[in-house]
């Protein structure tokens, strides 16, 4: 089962932290950075998603030196845990209150490579360039940006629902972010302690995860140790209950390939119906219109019940390109502008599922799942020292 440690954290020193902090770095764009950095000049941006030629990963470790030389953030006294409650309106109205904890979660071997249960990935993961990442933490030696694990051990949320310190609270897109410092030595405990007792499953960051993995293999093989923070890196970890999660889907969009072809690959695993396009059915949208998909009968017997999965079994042999995007919008303006030439809308995967995917070592496919909302990027740093 996973270490989880407390740490001692890295954090701004201000009042207000809404100019200081960003979503993150995988989901903004130019202009967002932009926008994020005209609120301050110490905007996390600044080191999280360095810009410029080749000496920017070092420029991003000098300007995080400066910020610690001049006081703008100031390592805690103690180490800590990390409180982290989410509370917002989800995509069907109902109210949340999530809560979850940043610390530091074990770096495990991938399963792949023979690695022990502990740290589980939950679904296949698209081809993704982690240079920058990987430059990034070498030159800041810094965790940055939480890994989202979901922990399969029962009782973290009601071990979480005590306050603890607060250290900051920010309410942007509707959604209230807080943050809240455990020092106490029993409370510190309890929450390793459960957290150890079972698996914890990797929601979102897979890349993130893969790259400290790296960075663990090259400290190790630059020291000849094995107990250095290398060996952890920054998590915030909720419990996999429903009312802990807020997943919605992501659609996809097909390129390089006719419609024909693909509506006739579809109709040998599907019933196609006449529908308005709308979330929560899976439906498949061209510029002439949208069909609900029902499972003909039979069509996916021995498969799961993922729709991301029917749509690879009914796709299997066909050239076709497929792009990842959540919102029904998006997927509208991408078939009516042609960027895509399709676009099926899916469903998210549900709790069962998920726990099933945990429980036998399951994967599901890539981009099956999107955690919202977003977690905050710069309340929490991880200094990695030697």
């Amino acid at each position: 089962m996973p270490r989880f440690e407390p740490f001692r954290a890295l954090r701004f020193v201000a009042e207000d932290l809404e100019p200081l902090l960003a979503p993150p770095y995988d989901v903004l764009d130019d202009a967002d950075v932009d926008a994020l950095q005209a609120r301050s000049p110490h905007n996390v941006t600044f080191v999280d998603v360095p810009r410029g030629g080749p000496d920017r990963y070092v420029r991003a470790a000098q300007t995080l030196q400066g910020w610690v030389d001049t006081g703008v953030v100031a390592l805690d006294d103690t180490a800590s845990f990390t409180i982290y409650r989410l509370r917002f309106t989800d995509a069907s109205g109902a109210r949340r209150d999530v809560a979850g904890v940043l610390g530091a979660l074990e770096v495990v071997d991938a399963p792949t490579q023979g690695g022990a249960h502990g740290v589980l990935p939950h679904e296949r993961t698209t081809p993704k360039d982690s240079t920058d990442r990987l430059e990034l933490t070498r030159a800041t030696r810094a965790n940055l940006s939480p890994v989202w694990g979901l922990s399969l051990a029962p009782g973290l949320a009601a071990l979480l629902a005590e306050p603890g310190e607060p250290v900051g609270r920010v309410v942007e897109d509707g959604v209230e972010h807080v943050w809240e410092r455990v020092t106490d030595p029993a409370r510190l405990r309890a929450i390793r302690d459960l957290l150890a007792s079972d698996d914890v499953l990797i929601a979102d960051g897979h890349h993130r995860y893969a790259v400290s993995r790296t960075y663990r293999d090259e400290v190790r093989a630059a020291t000849g140790r094995e107990d250095t923070d290398a060996e952890t890196t920054l998590a915030f970890v909720a419990e996999l209950v429903a009312d802990q999660l807020s997943v919605e889907p992501i659609h996809r969009h097909y390129t390089g390939v006719e419609v024909a072809a693909l509506r006739e690959a579809l109709e040998r695993f599907f019933v196609l119906t006449p529908v308005e396009p709308r979330a929560g059915s899976l439906v498949l949208l061209t510029a002439d219109g949208a069909w609900r998909l029902d499972p003909r009968p039979g069509a996916f017997d021995g498969v799961r019940a993922l729709d991301g999965l029917w749509l690879e079994v009914a796709l299997e042999g066909l050239d076709v390109q497929v792009a990842y995007h959540d919102g029904v919008e998006e997927a509208l303006d991408a078939v009516a502008d042609r960027r895509a030439v399709a676009a099926v809308l899916v469903r998210p995967p549900g709790l069962a599922e998920i726990q099933r995917t945990a429980r036998e070592g399951l994967l599901m496919p890539p981009k099956s799942t999107f955690f919202t909302p977003k977690l905050k990027t710069g309340a929490v740093l991880r200094p990695l020292a030697g």
